[in-house]
């Protein structure tokens, strides 16, 4: 991004398991806000504990606030109820400091839904690698072959995965 930053930024995901192509996505967004938020959405029975997720992120990033956003709800974009849910839930977990305040202001991610969710928010959607290229990589490609993607592992999540997974 070029020009004036955003005040605030959010990404939303569900990080399972963060891997280097989010890392690149949360440093490019750093960049371009004052202040970036990420929130690891979580539900129970995940392939990796999301406080874990949540953790790593923290660790790989710490100018950047990490939230763990826990819930049971569906992904439905057509259903407008589960919208005004998934909304509430994201408006309750937005840091309340002044400085957050009127936030979030750009919305960052690499999938389509960042455009609509960007709209409900009043921010600007900001489509980052959406073709993937920077890094190759998604977690539902390692969460389905682990072994053959250890290379785009951050070292904390690699070693998880080698015990966990292998």
């Amino acid at each position: 991004m070029t020009g004036a930053r955003h005040p605030t930024g959010l990404i939303v995901g569900r990080f399972n398991p963060p891997h280097l192509g989010h890392s690149s996505m949360i440093e490019r967004a750093a960049a371009a806000c004052e202040r970036l938020v990420v929130f690891v959405n979580t539900r129970r029975g995940e392939l990796v504990p999301g406080d874990l997720r949540a953790g790593w992120l923290a660790q790989l990033h710490p100018d950047v606030r990490v939230i763990e956003v826990a819930h049971d709800l569906p992904t439905d974009f057509g259903d407008e109820e589960l919208w005004r849910r998934w909304m509430a839930l994201f408006r309750a977990h937005w840091p309340e400091e002044p400085e957050f305040r009127g936030g979030p202001h750009a919305l960052f991610s690499s999938d389509p839904y960042v455009d609509e969710l960007a709209r409900r928010f009043g921010a600007v959607a900001v489509a980052v690698d959406p073709e993937r290229t920077a890094v190759p990589i998604s977690a539902t490609q390692i969460r389905e072959a682990p072994a053959e993607h250890l290379d785009r592992l951050a070292p904390p999540v690699r070693r998880w995965v080698e015990a966990n997974l292998l």
